[in-house]
């Protein structure tokens, strides 16, 4: 897929429009195609670009480097809030922002992903090595995802931002209610195998036959009448908003910038405070760390034995 190759900063365009398909590639590899604010604004405009085009029928989304996308960089949190995006201004990355600028960024930041979930041509993801937080749910909102059994899936940011983290509807709706309670109140990260049986992802692949069977599911894809895909796609989500995701647009955001502003206790894990005192690499270690527990029992008796319950009193 080398026709028509085109590069804007960390997004890779390429374009196919003998057969009717084009490829986007996150292109930051030394930060495992997280992306900031900018790099997600390049992303949004290809989109936009493509849903244009007549000629294009399906865009597969993937990552360079074999990995899918660790989701929003969180190197720089405030900074989504500010008007740089430099992790070394100290005044962006230390300032928190006002609960109406929380709102007001939230909205727009959570536009992307209502875009992406009712995109007018077909979308497949081809995902490999990590696909975490906002990956993660690119993952989830795309139409056809093929994914790496190895692949390690979650939403980690929950363990320092709060479980009212991401589209909410969405994870219950793809996931299961089951499932998105497990990785939301744990930050688990977990492989796609785990998965599998649940039917979560169009498929689970050895990871070195993920981009073929993506590239399959494109081609086949493509074969559909471009009106008839168009036509499906605003149907699709209309059964989506009607059956799953009523109040969405609005709940997403809202959740997020009030669930996301939180107070820590002494013994909970401040990722911001850890970050600006040992920097972020050593945050994300220490943040591991925290909730690294072992299997022991919770509650023992006086004399040591673990104790009984139900046993009748007396």
């Amino acid at each position: 897929m080398g026709e028509g190759q085109t590069r804007d900063g960390r997004v890779l365009l390429e374009r196919d429009e003998s057969r009717g398909i084009a490829r986007l590639t996150l292109d930051n590899p030394a930060r495992r195609n997280a992306y900031d604010p900018a790099m997600r604004a390049q992303l949004a405009a290809h989109l936009d670009d493509l849903a244009d085009d007549d000629t294009i029928k399906v865009v597969i989304l993937r990552g360079s480097d074999d990995v899918f996308s660790t989701g929003a960089d969180m190197g720089n949190a405030y900074a989504w809030y500010g008007a740089g995006t430099n992790p070394d201004d100290n005044a962006a990355r230390s300032r928190r922002p006002s609960q109406r600028r929380r709102l007001t960024v939230d909205r727009r930041s959570f536009d992307f992903y209502h875009q992406f979930l009712g995109y007018p041509k077909v979308t497949v993801a081809e995902v490999n090595g990590y696909a975490l937080g906002g990956g993660f749910e690119l993952a989830l909102m795309a139409d056809i995802s093929v994914i790496g059994a190895t692949t390690r899936i979650g939403m980690p940011a929950t363990r320092f931002l709060g479980p009212a983290l991401g589209s909410l509807h969405m994870f219950f709706h793809r996931l299961g209610p089951v499932t998105a309670r497990r990785l939301l109140l744990t930050g688990d990260i977990i492989p796609a195998a785990d998965l599998a049986h649940l039917g979560i992802f169009t498929e689970v692949v050895d990871d070195d036959a993920v981009t073929a069977r993506a590239e399959h599911w494109a081609r086949k894809a493509a074969k559909m009448p471009a009106d008839g895909i168009t036509i499906a796609k605003e149907a699709f989500r209309l059964v989506e908003q009607l059956q799953a995701y009523q109040g969405e647009e609005t709940t997403s955001y809202l959740i997020h910038a009030y669930g996301t502003n939180l107070r820590f206790e002494d013994d909970e894990f401040n990722f911001v405070k850890t970050r600006a005192q040992h920097g972020t690499k050593k945050a994300f270690q220490l943040r591991d760390a925290h909730f690294d527990i072992t299997d022991e029992p919770l509650f023992t008796s006086p004399n040591g034995r673990e104790p009984t319950f139900g046993a009748p009193a007396g």
